[in-house]
C-alpha cells in the first residue's frame, strides 16, 4: 500500500499537509528524546533562543526542478531554527552556493523569518529529527523513509537531484526503487562530483556533505562544492525556462 498525504492535485497544499505530518511525528523514541533534550539544555551561545525541537520539514519551491537531499537536521541548526540547513555552517555553504547559481534570493540562512526564498529548488532530508552524533539508526531511517517517498512523489517536476553525502545518495536511489523505478545496473556509486543520468529523466549529482568535518579538513572546498551546483544550473538552463 502506498503511504500518502495527498489531498488534492495542488502541489503546495499537498506539501503543506506532508510537512504538517512531519512536524507532528513522534515515531522514533530515541530521536524524540534527543531533540527535546537539546532544545531544553541548549548551547550557551543560543541560550536566548526558543528552540524548535521538533522534526524539520522540507523547504523551498513546490514547483522546483532541483531537489537537494541532505542527511538530517543539525542539533543546534535545524533543530534550533525549524528550517533545514539553517543556523549552522553547513547551511552557510549550501545557501551560499544556491544564491550564487540563482536558486536563492540571499546567501544566508539564519532563522525561519529571515526572508530567505528559494526559486526552482526544494531541500529535504533522509531523516527529519536531529540524531545523536549525526548518526541515525537503521530503524530510524526506515520509519522516516515514508516522508522522503512522499516528498519525492509530490515534487513531480524534478529534473536534477543533488545528494549531499553517500547516505543521501543511497537513500534517494532506495526510494526510487521502492517507487518502482528501474535502477541502472550496475547500481550508481557515490563519489564527489559524479553524475548519473537516470532512466526517469533525472540527473543525479553527488557531493560530499558540507559538514565541518569535511570543510575544516579541506576534503570539501568551496570550488569543489560550487562545481556541483554549477552543473545543476547548466542542466536546467539546457532544459529551458521554468
Amino acid at each position: 500500500m502506498r503511504f500518502s498525504f495527498m489531498v488534492d492535485s495542488g502541489g503546495m497544499r499537498s506539501l503543506n499537509v506532508l510537512n504538517a505530518a512531519i512536524v507532528d511525528c513522534t515515531a522514533c523514541e530515541r530521536l524524540v528524546a534527543y531533540r527535546q533534550e537539546v532544545a531544553r539544555t541548549k548551547r550557551r551561545q543560543f541560550k536566548d533562543w526558543i528552540y524548535w525541537g521538533r522534526p524539520v520539514p522540507g523547504f523551498g519551491d513546490p514547483t522546483a526542478r532541483l531537489y537537494v537531499l541532505g542527511l538530517a537536521p543539525a542539533a543546534h541548526g535545524g533543530n534550533r531554527t525549524g528550517r533545514i540547513f539553517t543556523g549552522d555552517r553547513s547551511g552557510d555553504w549550501l545557501y551560499g552556493a544556491l544564491h550564487r547559481y540563482g536558486f536563492a534570493n540571499q546567501a544566508t540562512s539564519i532563522h525561519r523569518d529571515d526572508g530567505l526564498a528559494l526559486t526552482d529548488c526544494y531541500i529535504g532530508a533522509t531523516v527529519r529529527c536531529a540524531p545523536p552524533d549525526n548518526k541515525p539508526l537503521p530503524d530510524e531511517f526506515e520509519r522516516c523513509r515514508r516522508f522522503l517517498r512522499e516528498e519525492v512523489r509530490l515534487l513531480d517536476r524534478i529534473r536534477v537531484v543533488i545528494a549531499l553525502g553517500k547516505i543521501a545518495f543511497d537513500h534517494y536511489l532506495k526510494v526510487c526503487q521502492l517507487e518502482g523505478l528501474a535502477i541502472p545496473s550496475p547500481v550508481p556509486k557515490f563519489g564527489h562530483g559524479v553524475s548519473y543520468r537516470l532512466p526517469w529523466s533525472v540527473l543525479l549529482l553527488s557531493s560530499y556533505h558540507p559538514s565541518q568535518q569535511n570543510t575544516f579538513t579541506g576534503k570539501l572546498t568551496r570550488p569543489m562544492f560550487h562545481s556541483v551546483f554549477a552543473a545543476a544550473r547548466r542542466e536546467l538552463n539546457k532544459a529551458g525556462p521554468v
